[in-house]
């Protein structure tokens, strides 16, 4: 059952091209959510909810208007266009529209019968007892989210596209506590995808990981601070590259010139071991979509190769103003935000060497096995993250957990500075906010040997 009838989507981009519109643009959206949060050992909230709304773009030159209803009632969406049309040159545009479905490689899914919420309890409540036989286990937080999102575009380039996304994310948080001491360990793995992606979770070696983090951070020693060698583990260390380079590559920055890099096509802006991509096409993952909020099918993007600056990030409004091709980015939160270019699953790609063989290269420096949370200046790229463990590093061994670790720098530095890349890739999901709202999004990387960061410490 179509979202939206064609023929009141004709009208409406009809009339938007009446009022002078080079470019408009219809987005349906009806997106399922289900939300249970499992703390002190019992289900504490659940929440459900449908949305539903319209979302109508009109672009005129380099100029967008964007405005939403939840009514599909073809008077209002004609009122709304009429607002929008209102604030750009009248010239009409007679252009004829006819609809064609665009036929694309959609990313795999499984797509799972539905589950009750007393089993999904009852899943989240055998692992609040496996983690809380650890008697220093002070609270477990369970977030089981699932969504299942459906979307229809069409635009006055008479493309009519439509997509099912299925989401589901389990986010686990441990605190632990021994006298005055206090640690937390988190993980938070996510899929597009149904229930069997959570039940063939390996959630005993989750567990164990969880228990061994807090338990290493509840007796580390304060970390110093000063310039040293840095090497940042794979999966969530990604989120370095994400926050600190890869918003810059966004031509949401670009067309602004509000990145450094907007006018570094083609030039060397890292080391020549750094290859970094973007690549919505991966099966199952988080970030991963088969057409973008515009209905272009999504695609692998090189955004860096061997250290040079091959692409963008871009969408239809950056390729207006930047002339950078589109790249299957356009996304947005939901019907109520316009699409920007955003990042789908992007990381630093492998390269050659094993963690021991960096670990070897250091005399004095940190080992950031697993990062945290952070700030970061979209504008010039400096940020300043936690790492959630961390440990010294002496003549190429590890010595000792340190606490209170943070990573401070800019992204442009920092690439320039990664001289070794490892060979073990990893993904983690994440949740990336920006101006088209929060959206999911995957980071990754490598072991990787930062040659010298700022490190801020306690010590």
């Amino acid at each position: 059952m179509m979202l939206l009838p064609a023929e009141i989507a004709k009208e409406v981009i009809h009339q938007g091209l009446h009022l002078g519109a080079d470019f408009v643009e219809v987005f349906i959206e009806r997106t399922q959510s289900e939300v249970i949060v499992f703390k002190n050992s019992r289900s504490e909230d659940t929440q459900s909810g449908t949305i539903f709304g319209v979302g109508i773009r009109l672009i005129q030159g380099e100029k967008a208007l964007y405005g939403y209803t939840n009514s599909t009632e073809k008077e209002e969406l004609l009122r709304i266009t009429s607002l929008l049309g209102s604030r750009i040159n009248k010239k009409e545009n007679a252009k004829v529209i006819n609809f064609e479905k665009v036929n694309y490689p959609k990313i795999p899914v499984l797509l799972d019968q539905e589950i009750d919420a007393k089993h999904k309890v009852s899943y989240l409540k055998s692992i609040d007892e496996r983690l809380r036989k650890e008697s220093r286990v002070a609270q477990v937080i369970l977030s089981l989210t699932k969504k299942k999102q459906i979307v229809e575009i069409y635009n006055s380039d008479g493309l009519f596209a439509s997509e099912e996304r299925p989401y589901i994310r389990l986010f686990h948080q441990v605190i632990m506590k021994d006298g005055p001491l206090q640690s937390e360990s988190s993980f938070g793995p996510g899929a597009i995808g149904g229930w069997s992606y959570i039940e063939n979770l390996n959630q005993q070696e989750i567990s164990e990981n969880l228990i061994r983090q807090g338990i290493t951070m509840l007796k580390a020693k304060p970390c110093p601070a000063g310039k040293m060698p840095v090497i940042i583990d794979n999966g969530f260390g990604g989120v370095i590259f994400h926050e600190a380079c890869g918003h810059l590559l966004e031509t949401t920055s670009v067309e602004k010139k509000a990145s450094v890099f907007w006018d570094k096509m083609g030039e060397q802006i890292a080391h020549s071991s750094l290859t970094a991509i973007d690549d919505g096409t991966i099966d199952g993952a988080w970030g991963s979509l088969s057409i973008d909020d515009e209905g272009m099918p999504t695609q692998k993007t090189k955004l860096i190769e061997n250290g040079v600056l091959k692409n963008f990030i871009s969408d239809r409004l950056g390729e207006i103003k930047t002339g950078h091709k589109r790249t299957g980015s356009a996304r947005r939160q939901s019907y109520k935000f316009a699409p920007a270019s955003r990042m789908r699953n992007t990381f630093i790609d492998k390269g050659p060497y094993e963690l021991e063989e960096m670990f070897s290269t250091v005399s004095d420096g940190l080992y950031a096995k697993k990062m945290g949370g952070g700030s970061v200046d979209p504008s010039t790229g400096q940020f300043n993250f936690s790492v959630q463990e961390a440990y010294l590093i002496k003549n190429g061994k590890l010595i000792t957990p340190v606490r209170g670790a943070t990573l401070i720098g800019t992204g442009p530095d920092i690439m320039r500075k990664i001289s070794m890349v490892g060979k073990d890739l990893s993904l983690m999901a994440g949740m990336c906010g920006s101006v088209s709202g929060s959206i999911p999004t995957t980071v990754g990387q490598p072991p990787i040997k930062v040659d010298e960061i700022l490190v801020g410490g306690e010590a």
